[in-house]
């Protein structure tokens, strides 16, 4: 990547972090001098990020002491740089810039690019023993961490604000979808219902009229079952487009949730076609949650076949609760197992439905946190499965949202 996109991709030439200051009076500690600091080079500058005895400053990297040393990536102690080749004509020594006698410093590698360096230095000779200066490359990785550690929760505040942008949007988008779906369906209705109210009267007139062609009959009968088609689908679109967004959680019995939908199904406790076994206390809307179950039970008796037996039940899982609708039918296309949840799609065609009941489920179990799916039953048949947050996990997706 080299050393320059790696500066640029950490910000390291921006405002320091405040634990690089502790570190670097650590450092001063450690080295028992009176000044340390922390220095990034750049292709033709060394700039000083955080330093303890003195003030930060900016150089050429010509006339930077680390740049001398940097090149080779190996820590440096000198006990009187006015003796060392490599440094008595450096500015920092000589006293145009500074005078150093006591320098000792160790690289900071990021991503495999030396960076910069830890450095701690006095204006009198000094010693570092082999034990300070192994505190000090412990140190010095410890800056490394501290600018990662910097880097990650960059991009967790950025991905994090992208969340919060994207739900917001996400609740518009629903709010917006919900509107136009209530306009349309009025606008829709009202037209249907005219038409209805036609067919109706004009049906009233011509039944039991004995100078009345058969296929007249015929024909209103097939109108008035498309009307009422019609006014199923946009009942359902209404639905689906209203329902997934806001939630009232509370705590909800899912076994008696499950009755309830069946009762709505027209199907008594007593039914045999039926069979809700223990259902976990969950954490959502009920309203919601009932909507999910009597879509998946009223797929599971159309598709059942002519003698349906469905069972209803729930299994713990790492995710939460895994809630099972099971019926005996002819399975599904496991090509159609992922399809079927887009909007509008139907798996058969032979069998009455608007293809929106799927959909209006995946986006209420989604708005709890979940996930939703079909799978071959084993033996035959289909199970629909969702998954729920248990109730702890579930009431901190409340307390979040």
């Amino acid at each position: 990547m080299g050393a320059e996109a790696v500066i640029a991709e950490y910000r390291l030439l921006d405002t320091a972090p405040e634990a690089l200051r502790a570190v670097v009076e650590l450092a001063a500690f450690v080295a028992e001098v009176p000044m340390a600091s922390i220095n990034i080079l750049t292709l033709d500058k060394q700039f000083q990020m955080a330093t303890v005895g003195f003030d930060p400053a900016v150089c050429r990297r010509e006339d930077s002491m680390c740049a001398i040393t940097l090149r080779t990536g190996q820590p440096v102690a000198v006990e009187d740089a006015a003796l060392d080749e490599r440094f008595r004509d450096n500015p920092f020594v000589t006293g145009e810039l500074g005078r150093v006698k006591f320098y000792a410093n160790h690289p900071l590698v990021l991503q495999g690019e030396p960076i910069g360096t830890l450095c701690v230095f006095d204006r009198v000779p000094h010693q570092l023993d082999a034990h300070r200066r192994e505190l000090l490359a412990v140190l010095a990785d410890r800056i490394v961490d501290i600018l990662e550690l910097e880097r990650q929760t960059r991009h967790l505040e950025t991905a994090l604000h992208r969340t919060e942008e994207l739900s917001e949007e996400l609740r518009r988008s629903n709010d917006q979808l919900s509107a136009f779906a209530g306009q349309i369906s009025h606008d829709l209705s009202s037209p249907l219902t005219a038409v209805v109210m036609s067919l109706e009267l004009l049906h009233e007139q011509l039944e039991g009229r004995a100078d009345v062609p058969p296929n007249v009959e015929s024909w209103l009968e097939t109108g008035l079952r498309g009307t009422s088609r019609m006014e199923e689908m946009i009942r359902d679109i209404l639905a689906y487009a209203r329902l997934g967004g806001a939630l009232q959680r509370s705590r909800c019995d899912l076994s008696g949730i499950a009755r309830a939908a069946a009762a709505d199904l027209g199907l008594a406790d007593a039914d045999d076609r039926i069979a809700v076994g223990a259902l976990p206390v969950a954490v959502g809307d009920a309203s919601q949650l009932r909507a999910v179950f009597q879509n998946l039970l009223s797929n599971a008796l159309k598709f059942g076949g002519a003698d349906p037996r469905v069972e209803v039940g729930a299994a713990r899982d790492d995710a939460g609760w895994r809630i099972t609708v099971a019926d005996r039918g002819s399975g599904i296309d496991p090509r159609d197992a992922e399809r079927v949840f887009e909007p509008l799609v139907r798996a058969r065609h032979d069998i009455e439905g608007s293809g929106i009941g799927l959909s209006t489920c995946r986006r209420i179990v989604q708005a709890h946190g979940g996930t939703i799916g079909l799978e071959p039953r084993d033996g035959g048949g289909t199970v629909a499965w969702f998954r729920l947050p248990d109730a702890e996990d579930a009431l901190a997706l409340a307390s979040q949202g």
